[in-house]
């Protein structure tokens, strides 16, 4: 079974995350860059959703078990690599000349939250479902850059909160505080995000360009203070 898929409905390019909870690995990355390569390629496409297909995760975040079985056998390259695969999606979403809506059909957690914030808007089943930041309570810290993703889709206060607490955020939550766009019952989710999607129609120059520049200082981060902690694996810290 494919690790994500994307389907094309009229002009909306659908990306479907679709192993169960979706954690992020090095074949995550992999597959998630090469549909975006196709999405890039068919220029009939004007807007992008990212969704699931499991009942119950969006996406889990990062595959932990994968990244500490490769540390133990000292395969830290592979690690590297998996990072720099995950950043080059992250800035391809904040750069992507189309409108990119994240239809969060369930739990997103820590990097898949983030994945969530790298998308220009968000909805959100309103039913079940968590969003939360939970590296305070597994030590590990954010990146430069992720801190820049989520700054970028969650007001201040509600950031510094979130990341400091871990706290679990219900869709109701999100959409008072401004994260998501709407709460959706989970019947609707879908087609109220690809109606969203849609309703932009603007060409592919003017939006990337316009994304690119609100984004300078984002993607300077990225390229410039990410691979300080990135090449050195400091990925974890000690109690």
């Amino acid at each position: 079974m494919a690790v994500i898929e994307w389907k094309k409905e009229n002009n909306v390019a659908i990306i479907e995350m679709c192993n169960g909870p979706n954690r992020m690995n090095q074949i995550f990355a992999e597959r998630m860059n090469v549909c975006l390569d196709e999405i890039l390629e068919d220029t009939d496409i004007q807007a992008m959703v990212l969704t699931s297909t499991d009942e119950k995760n969006f996406s889990q975040g990062i595959d932990v078990e994968w990244i500490g079985g490769k540390l133990y056998t000292k395969e830290n390259q592979a690690v590297i690599s998996f990072m720099y695969g995950m950043n080059t999606i992250f800035k391809r979403l904040l750069l992507f000349p189309v409108p990119v809506i994240a239809a969060i059909n369930g739990h997103a957690f820590g990097n898949g939250a983030i994945l969530s914030c790298a998308c220009d808007f968000r909805f959100m089943r309103k039913d079940k479902g968590f969003f939360c930041f939970p590296e305070v309570d597994v030590s590990i810290p954010f990146l430069p850059g992720m801190i820049g993703f989520v700054r970028k889709a969650i007001p201040e206060y509600q950031f510094n909160q979130m990341i400091l607490s871990g706290r679990r955020m219900t869709a109701v939550d999100l959409e008072s505080a401004n994260v998501i766009v709407k709460a959706c019952d989970p019947e609707a989710l879908m087609t109220d995000a690809v109606a969203y999607a849609t309703s932009f129609g603007k060409k592919r120059g003017i939006f990337q360009e316009l994304k690119k520049r609100m984004h300078k200082e984002l993607v300077r981060i990225i390229d410039e203070e990410d691979p300080e902690y990135i090449d050195a694996v400091n990925l974890f810290v000690a109690d």
